[in-house]
């Protein structure tokens, strides 16, 4: 009997576990703010940027970034660790709320639609096809 009861708390632990599991993995490809950019130095021009992982055109592995705003046809993106929702540091616009410095992507010729709904959106939206973003506008492409 104590096993039997010692059991099923075992299997409502891990079903509690797997269900966090992949509402987590569900969450992450839900997000429309997520870009990957080639980070290889300021000496690098390839000027890579997709919303799916990869390797840049000099064939380095992207990194994860999100877009906390779009100026025109750049994004500006949080360079913090993967998952991260954060802002601009209201105290240091170079920074994001993490601490993590922002870095400028162009969205010129990448393929990317993003939303710029004006000025200075933050809308956050980009995707690889076209659509709306979350403001309700149309999303763009650079060529």
């Amino acid at each position: 009997m104590r096993n039997a009861k010692f059991f099923v708390l075992f299997l409502a632990i891990t079903a509690f576990f797997l269900g966090m599991t992949v509402q987590t993995a569900i969450t992450a490809e839900e997000r429309n703010d997520v870009l990957y950019y080639c980070d290889c130095g300021p000496d690098c021009h390839c000027n890579s940027v997709s919303t799916k992982p990869g390797n840049c055109k000099c064939n380095k592995p992207m990194k994860w970034g999100h877009v906390i705003k779009v100026e025109g046809d750049e994004a500006i993106l949080c360079t913090c660790a993967e998952g991260c929702k954060c802002a601009i540091d209201a105290n240091d616009p170079t920074k994001c709320g993490c601490g993590n410095k922002v870095t400028r992507v162009s969205l010129k010729g990448t393929g990317v639609y993003f939303c710029n709904c004006g000025g200075s959106c933050q809308c956050n939206t980009v995707s690889d096809q076209p659509g709306k973003c979350k403001c309700g506008m149309d999303l763009k492409k650079v060529d």
